[in-house]
């Protein structure tokens, strides 16, 4: 079994940034994609960004240019790099894990921006 945990949720004003981490554990070597989902209240959870083994990244529409996500394999961590947040940002950030075994996710970081 592998475990995600988040990390790094906090309330900031626009325009300013904020870093979440996400630590892997368990047999999280098997790990293939990491990502990050975003749940606002009363909205469907959306897909932030992704990355993949061989750092592939794919990021939505609405974060490309503000949002860096990277990951280090050997230390099983992944970091989302948000720059020049907007209120719209505001919302609990998951963090995710695909195994052979499905996906694995974390309990969530609330990120709040204030305007």
């Amino acid at each position: 079994q592998v475990r995600v945990v988040e990390s790094g949720g906090d309330l900031v004003q626009t325009g300013e940034s904020l870093r979440l981490s996400c630590e892997a554990s368990g047999r999280a070597g098997s790990m293939s994609v990491m990502g990050w989902y975003r749940q606002a209240p009363g909205e469907e959870r959306e897909l932030v960004a992704q990355i993949s083994t061989v750092g592939r990244r794919d990021y939505a529409d609405f974060v490309k240019g503000r949002f860096i996500i990277s990951r280090v394999r050997a230390k099983n961590t992944m970091t989302l790099q948000m720059n020049d947040l907007k209120p719209e940002d505001t919302a609990v950030y998951f963090c995710f894990g695909d195994t052979v075994w499905g996906r694995a996710w974390g309990q969530g970081t609330q990120g709040t921006v204030s305007s």
